[in-house]
């Protein structure tokens, strides 16, 4: 059974606190980030990035950016699912199927172009 109390609250405000403070680029960026589900018997978190997140082509490497920092500094936490509002990528777990597209870029995967101006990774 597990229920919220205030060690579960405690633990809602160390992700929040992680989020804010590893991550402040998602709202600089107009995106926005907020736990849905906290399970503390699996030690595992669901976090939602929405707002321009959705779509985003650097997404997958903040996810993955995410997943690797806080299951480092948050104990409890051993899985991170990340929901952007497109089904192919929620719950990236490795980042299996899915890469990040950026503008410019063609769909064969040729990044070697002169006129690819898409963002750098946030970090």
């Amino acid at each position: 059974m597990s229920t919220e109390t205030e060690d579960g609250d405690d633990l809602r405000e160390r992700i929040t606190n992680f989020l804010r403070r590893n991550f402040p680029q998602i709202q600089m960026h107009g995106g926005s980030a907020a736990i849905e589900e906290i399970d503390r018997e699996e030690g595992s978190v669901t976090i939602r990035l929405g707002g321009a997140c959705s779509g985003c082509g650097i997404s997958p490497m903040t996810i993955q950016a995410i997943k690797t920092r806080m299951t480092k500094e948050i104990p409890e936490i051993n899985e991170v699912v990340a929901r952007t509002g497109q089904e192919q990528q929620e719950g990236m777990a490795g980042g299996a199927g899915t890469s990040p597209s950026f503008p410019g870029e063609s769909r064969g995967g040729d990044i070697g172009g002169d006129d690819d101006e898409g963002p750098e990774a946030p970090f």
